[in-house]
């Protein structure tokens, strides 16, 4: 049981490929999230929030954990998220809280669980090594000009042009949505009855509930598709010399995302029908935001709950001609992040500093009163002190990762003040001063003005990262994994996860006895 029943709730709200920039609560003129733009109101906005890794799988891993790709070795969406890792459910476990998952979170192995003490749902993606991936040999890599942009085997971009969006489809992704929505709400009712009826027994909880979209498929419910019947839809300009603006890393997504066999990716009618399509499952996301917070205040939790809204990554969309994640260009690797405070500390505040989602789990480890020395060490540091003062980090340094999926180099991102250092390892770099080019268009990387800020950023990732291993390191992963995905295939061996028939109240019950 806890020590402190005053402990506040956790509810860690999760889109997935969600861009902040198409959200009103970030400024967008068009899109509809009233939801989203009330909690930012209520809370604190981070502006220069950033995922550790631009996939699924590895920035969920990183998130949880407090860690960099490279410590954990969750590299991909097919690398095994080891159970000897300690999340931020197993110290919010210790310290009294009632851990709870519901819906997406693409844990690959066989424990599915990673300190949450049930999951309302099963996942919706492979737990197994069925997505490994091998790498373009290293002659590639070291002469890009070798790689032929149509060789590609991918067909992600299809997904991205606008025949392929289909209104008022039923699909499994919503099926998935809407369980994982409905799951949460009724944990929140059971949570709620259980204050009412046993105050001073009922844990706090931390309850994560994530969503599958505006993940594509792009096919969004009929009311929402009509909201933005007439709407100014803005759509990505490309300049004259687009493929000469594309780093090594660019061509190589590219190539395997498919980009070059849909020249419908730059029609302005596709483009516009992608897009809309996007903000009405923005839109979707936001409604279930709304419906959430409902329900705590419904059931009188909503007072004593800390709120947190994030997504995974975000989503190129189109643009500079590219789609899908897997990139460091802010439309793909920054995510939303607002945190509401049940007293409203902090409303209003807009953080300029960059952050990353391994900065969550200090962060509420701080909020449950989880001590300094009950801690192992993490790569992630507390939100917290940051907005008691925000002056005192200026400087503050994040770093992302992509190593494997579509490239075959290890490639880094290094976010400080107002630029963003992208290294390609042995083979390509880009740098941008995102105060005065914000859509990353000018790379400042050689040129003599810049070259002070080049080495410094270059600098601090070398001190924080050493390529070389992680390469020689993720190599014996792909050939490890390779052989298990054989031999598991042939078995017909899985590692997925069925939730017990009534989970909320089975659990519940068995907690309070």
């Amino acid at each position: 049981m806890p020590t402190d029943l005053r402990a506040p709730n956790i509810l860690l709200v999760m889109a997935d490929q969600l861009i902040p920039m198409l959200t009103g609560a970030y400024g967008h003129p068009v899109v509809q999230t009233p939801n989203l733009n009330v909690l930012a109101a209520q809370g604190v906005r981070f502006d220069a929030a950033y995922t550790p890794v631009p996939v699924c799988a590895p920035a969920r891993a990183c998130m949880l954990s407090g860690t960099y790709a490279s410590t954990n070795r969750a590299y991909d969406n097919a690398a095994l998220f080891a159970a000897d890792i300690p999340t931020v459910a197993h110290y919010l476990t210790r310290a009294g809280y009632d851990c709870v998952l519901s819906g997406k979170m693409h844990f690959v192995g066989p424990d599915q669980l990673h300190g949450f003490q049930r999951r309302l749902t099963t996942d919706i993606y492979p737990e197994e090594f069925s997505w490994v991936k091998r790498r373009a040999p290293w002659t590639i890599a070291r002469d890009p000009e070798l790689f032929d942009p149509k060789a590609g085997r991918g067909n992600h971009a299809q997904g991205y042009v606008g025949s392929g969006v289909h209104v008022d489809r039923w699909h499994h992704h919503l099926a998935y949505d809407e369980e994982a929505h409905f799951r949460g709400r009724e944990y929140l009712r059971a949570m709620g009855a259980e204050r009412r009826h046993r105050p001073n027994e009922t844990p706090p909880f931390f309850l994560c509930v994530s969503y599958h979209h505006p993940h594509d498929p792009f096919w969004p419910p009929r009311d929402l598709w009509d909201l933005y019947e007439g709407a100014p839809i803005p759509i990505p300009e490309f300049p004259a010399n687009l493929e000469a603006t594309y780093s090594a890393m660019d061509r190589w997504q590219n190539a395997q995302h498919g980009v070059h066999r849909y020249p419908e990716l730059k029609d302005p009618d596709s483009l516009r029908r992608v897009r809309r399509a996007y903000y009405a499952m923005v839109t979707y996301i936001d409604r279930k935001l709304g419906e959430i917070v409902d329900t705590l205040k419904s059931q009188g939790l909503w007072e004593n709950t800390v709120v947190v809204f994030t997504s995974d990554h975000g989503d190129m969309l189109c643009e500079k001609g590219m789609v899908q994640k897997r990139s460091f260009y802010d439309f793909s690797s920054r995510v939303p992040l607002i945190i509401r405070f049940p007293d409203e500390r902090y409303a209003g505040t807009v953080c300029q500093e960059p952050v990353s989602l391994i900065d969550l789990p200090a962060t509420f480890m701080d909020l449950a009163g989880v001590p300094d020395e009950q801690r192992l060490p993490m790569d992630g540091t507390s939100l917290l002190p940051l907005l008691e003062a925000p002056n005192s980090q200026a400087g503050r340094t994040v770093f992302s990762e992509m190593h494997v999926e579509d490239v075959p180099v290890p490639c880094f991102m290094v976010r400080r003040g107002d630029y963003k250092y992208v290294h390609i390892h042995g083979v390509d770099q880009q740098l941008f001063n995102l105060k005065e080019d914000p859509d990353e268009w000018q790379n400042l990387a050689g040129n003599p003005v810049y070259r002070q800020v080049e080495a410094e950023l270059r600098g601090a990732l070398l001190e924080r990262f050493n390529p070389e291993k992680i390469d020689a390191d993720i190599k014996a992963s792909l050939q490890r994994r390779l052989v298990i995905e054989d031999a598991m295939a042939r078995n017909g061996t899985r590692w997925d996860y069925t939730p017990p028939f009534d989970a909320n109240r089975d659990a519940l019950e068995q907690y309070l006895k």
